[in-house]
């Protein structure tokens, strides 16, 4: 830091298994991420290609270079992957994760009907390959799946090898963990992280709203999913107490 503050929570160090910020990379050019990494570098644990965008993004191997000479991870959004299932290329995409040198692959079924049996055998066989994250809740609005339907299916994809379970929110903030009004779903959180370890869990938080609740929930080492690269310093200043959202989350009572 760049000078002394009490009363900060200490924040946990990389390669973190807690508290991560993952950024979603929706199309950066190598410049704007080489501005990613000297702004906010330290800060960011994982960054993902959003949704099929890796397919069009000019100068992607010198983009990613940028990334993997930071020493940040980088993988491909779970929709590109549903792209190559549903046209029956998965070898293809195993050779995809090769050919780029990637570390982490995310396993989704956001965007097509999948039996979750299939979802779970993409995960162990990817998993001896990569470390895998996975994706829980649909990306469509209306859409509700039970509490106990949600714990089922992240217990399940982190017993068959998955590293982090995503809950989905998408780029809005309007689904999956949050209501339509882009409030938290908060009988629905609680009962996750009443049977599945938080920890376990990257909560989609394209928003402050989503952010600060979860962090109020938390703590300052939540994993937060979706930040765009812009507002890596905003959260970690949120994070940690700095921002009025969570001003007096840290402080002794006396204040």
């Amino acid at each position: 830091m760049n000078f002394s503050l009490d009363q900060v929570p200490v924040r946990t160090v990389k390669p973190r298994q807690s508290g991560l910020t993952m950024v979603m990379d929706k199309g950066l050019g190598v410049r704007q991420a080489e501005d990613l990494v000297e702004s906010s570098g330290p800060f960011v644990d994982l960054v993902k290609l959003g949704f099929g965008s890796s397919y069009i993004t000019p100068r992607l191997e010198d983009k990613l270079a940028v990334y993997r000479n930071a020493g940040l991870p980088v993988y491909l959004g779970g929709t590109l992957l549903e792209a190559f299932i549903i046209r029956n290329k998965f070898e293809d995409y195993l050779r995809l994760i090769d050919k780029y040198k990637l570390s982490y692959a995310e396993v989704s079924d956001g965007s097509i009907t999948l039996a979750h049996d299939q979802k779970l055998e993409y995960i162990r066989r990817l998993s001896k390959q990569v470390t895998v994250i996975t994706e829980v809740g649909s990306k469509e609005e209306g859409i509700i799946i039970h509490p106990n339907k949600w714990i089922e299916l992240i217990n399940s994809e982190l017993q068959a090898g998955a590293w982090k379970v995503i809950a989905e929110a998408r780029e809005s903030g309007t689904v999956g963990i949050y209501r339509p009004s882009g409030k938290a779903h908060v009988v629905l959180i609680n009962k996750i992280i009443s049977q599945v370890s938080a920890d376990k869990i990257i909560w989609e938080a394209p928003n402050k709203g989503g952010q600060t609740y979860f962090i109020k929930l938390l703590g300052a080492n939540v994993n937060l999913g979706n930040i765009a690269p812009n507002e890596v310093i905003a959260v970690e200043s949120l994070r940690i107490g700095l921002r009025s959202d969570t001003f007096f989350q840290y402080l002794d009572k006396k204040h």
